[in-house]
């Protein structure tokens, strides 16, 4: 039986509630033929964060880890292509943290590359009338801490499992306190279209990770600011 990790964020920013979180916990009570759904659901805090994922991740051993998180503004569904070696954080997290420009391994690579199909994921979703599009800025907050420190990990203790950052909108609730124009999507859809993700990645040919994760030797996760 395959294993799926799932993780979200609590809500940041003066929001009161995160997309991904919403989203995982709907997942949660939901039975997917042939599959383990496991959920981890983090605060927004730089170090707490990297702690309790890469705990969760070296105990559980799953084969797909698929972290969400939220980007308000953004209009589909967005699989991230790559994480960059970088903490700038535009707003303090919950915990007070505000870095700039601060690697997040000391001595690391300037990116890695998601394991997951994420160019057949956006077709997937597209053609289930989902909007999705692939992004090639994770941000350089949470998110793409989290995505940096989790492939990281598996390329340096060899981890034999695939693992890729999703953002996902706003919710409706989110965005009626907002500008007008401000993009959401329902929780439903959210829901809908993390299962065709999870079916299409369950489904598709492995990625090879030689293929896409540089082999580095460990580092040192970065702790100044």
């Amino acid at each position: 039986m395959k294993k799926i990790l799932l993780t979200a964020f609590e809500p940041f920013g003066g929001e009161t509630m995160n997309p991904s979180q919403e989203v995982v916990r709907r997942i949660c009570g939901m039975t997917l033929d042939g599959l383990q759904i496991e959920t981890c659901e983090l605060p927004v805090e730089r170090f707490r964060a990297i702690e309790l994922a890469l705990e969760r991740i070296r105990l559980s051993k799953p084969d797909v880890v698929i972290m969400l998180g939220e980007a308000g503004g953004r209009s589909c569904i967005t699989p991230e292509r790559m994480a960059v070696n970088m903490d700038d954080f535009r707003i303090p997290d919950n915990a007070g943290y505000q870095p700039k420009r601060d690697p997040i391994v000391v001595g690391g690579p300037m990116e890695y590359f998601s394991t997951l199909p994420v160019d057949g994921i956006v077709e997937h979703l597209t053609q289930a009338h989902i909007h999705a599009a692939l992004s090639n800025d994770a941000g350089h907050f949470l998110c793409n801490r989290l995505f940096y420190c989790v492939m990281h990990t598996i390329a340096t203790e060899a981890l034999p499992m695939r693992a890729g950052f999703i953002h996902l909108p706003y919710l409706p609730e989110q965005a009626i306190n907002k500008k007008p124009e401000t993009p959401s999507m329902s929780l439903e859809t959210m829901v809908h279209a993390l299962t065709l993700i999870i079916d299409h990645i369950i489904s598709g040919s492995p990625v090879r990770l030689d293929a896409v994760v540089p082999k580095v030797a460990p580092a040192v996760l970065g702790k100044s600011g």
